[in-house]
């Protein structure tokens, strides 16, 4: 599976950075990491399959993502990499990390476990599938019949981002609803490992976003034993987005750290 991938060069002889998006979004949703880092490293910043403009498929894979990013970095004979994922993209990071760890030099994981989820997506696929594509005029009247099951703005604002017309004035979605929808269990699942992660880690976690709890810890260590915390105040799941210039210091300080 080839993934879209967007490239920003920064020299031959500078450091690389792969960000990797989380559920329902796509490479723009952490441009601003990209753009902080971009005058000292090569970022690549990816479209998981299913989202943005990477292939659909019929069963999305943590593992299979991990893989097709692993495919990038051979096909650009990239040695060493850094890489940060948010919620699922730090899923597909962490299984990178664990299958292809000679080549990962940093892992950051922002606000995600390496620990299987409750169901918690139900009102954003009741929104997704409330919207009616063959009928609506505008992104407000998407937003209209969404908003009958998405109550936070924010997250209607997120999911709207991907809703695009083609060229044809056809309105679509960017992800692939129905195949996400259906492969739910899988995204929210963490196939166990005996594997593990030796090099520098980092687990940034939302201090009002309950997807990182005390209870994980065992379980993050048991796969990345040189695991740190940190913890970003008043920030929920979205803590990139809500502090960038606090977020983008603590990756900064972790890249400087050598592995």
């Amino acid at each position: 599976m080839k993934l879209n991938y967007k490239l920003s060069e920064c020299a031959s002889t500078s450091p690389w950075l792969i960000l990797i998006h989380g559920l329902f979004g796509n490479a723009d949703n952490l441009a601003g990491i990209k753009r902080h880092f971009e005058s000292n490293y090569n970022v690549i910043s990816i479209d998981l399959p299913d989202h943005g403009e990477s292939p659909w498929t019929s069963s999305f894979s943590v593992d299979d993502a991990a893989n097709a990013v692993f495919d990038i970095m051979q096909s650009l004979n990239i040695r060493e990499c850094a890489v940060l994922g948010h919620s699922l993209g730090g899923k597909v990071a962490m299984r990178l990390a664990l299958n292809h760890g000679d080549v990962v030099s940093h892992l950051i994981v922002a606000d995600i476990a390496p620990v299987s989820y409750d169901h918690s997506h139900q009102t954003v696929f009741d929104g997704l599938k409330a919207v009616p594509l063959d009928a609506i005029q505008s992104r407000k009247d998407a937003e209209k019949e969404m908003a009958k099951h998405v109550k936070e703005p924010g997250v209607r604002q997120f999911l709207l981002k991907s809703l695009y017309q083609d060229e044809n004035g056809d309105w679509k979605w960017r992800f692939n609803v129905d195949g996400l929808i259906a492969s739910y269990s899988h995204i929210i699942d963490w196939e166990q490992t005996n594997q593990t992660f030796d090099g520098v880690t980092l687990f940034i976690k939302g201090s009002e976003s309950d997807y990182i709890t005390p209870a994980y810890r065992d379980e993050i260590t048991r796969y990345f034993p040189k695991a740190k915390a940190h913890v970003i105040e008043g920030t929920g799941h979205w803590l990139h987005a809500e502090k960038p210039a606090v977020f983008n210091a603590v990756v900064e300080r972790t890249l400087n750290k050598s592995s």
